[in-house]
């Protein structure tokens, strides 16, 4: 059985493969370059669009388990913007650097230097008989100065409870332990397991 990662996401499956211990293959190795729509309103609904769409297109000459993530920025000052619009704040095939300067904007705008967000991931599991979605979140604050180049998003501007750096200022072993996609990872990694021995008896 093979795990297929829903994401084109460079940043996203290399984080991914930092964290799973299973073999992980990304769905462009073997569909090509893929657009799927992500028209939900909730993180749990797009990564569950995400999972479907490419699970519906794999061959049927072999087993698989798509895992998907949508995750994303919430500013409760902000009426919990950019929220599931994370990656097109922007505007659509925005950069991560448009989408960064945007939010940096909408704080100082409301002269806003440093407030209270969080990270949530939603974390979809797709085989042929299971459909599952778990969370991850993160709190701490956003701030309205760019801190350290590490990572990607809005890695440089947050601060997680408990540092006084940013994780675009931690290192990688640090935000690996503490990031969403690591929360929502440890609770769909159970349903993982479980599938992959279903598939050996």
């Amino acid at each position: 059985m093979k795990i297929v990662l829903a994401t084109g996401n460079k940043s996203k499956l290399a984080e991914f493969k930092k964290m799973c211990t299973n073999d992980l293959i990304a769905f462009s190795d073997i569909l090509g370059d893929l657009e799927i729509v992500e028209d939900g309103d909730t993180f749990a609904k797009n990564a569950m669009i995400k999972a479907k769409t490419i699970y519906d297109k794999l061959p049927d000459d072999d087993d698989y388990i798509v895992i998907s993530d949508d995750s994303g920025l919430s500013v409760p000052m902000l009426n919990n913007e950019p929220n599931i619009y994370s990656a097109r704040y922007a505007g659509e095939n925005a950069s991560d650097k448009e989408n960064l300067e945007k939010l940096i904007f909408n704080l100082k705008e409301n002269d806003i230097k440093s407030t209270e967000a969080y990270y949530t991931a939603a974390i979809a599991v797709v085989s042929r008989d299971v459909e599952y979605v778990v969370h991850g979140w993160m709190y701490g604050n956003v701030i309205d100065t760019v801190m350290g180049s590490n990572g990607f998003g809005y890695d440089s501007i947050f601060i997680p409870n408990g540092f006084d750096k940013t994780l675009g200022q931690l290192k990688d072993e640090i935000k690996s332990k503490i990031s969403h996609r690591k929360q929502a990872l440890l609770l769909a990694k159970p349903i993982i397991e479980m599938l992959l021995r279903r598939a050996t008896y």
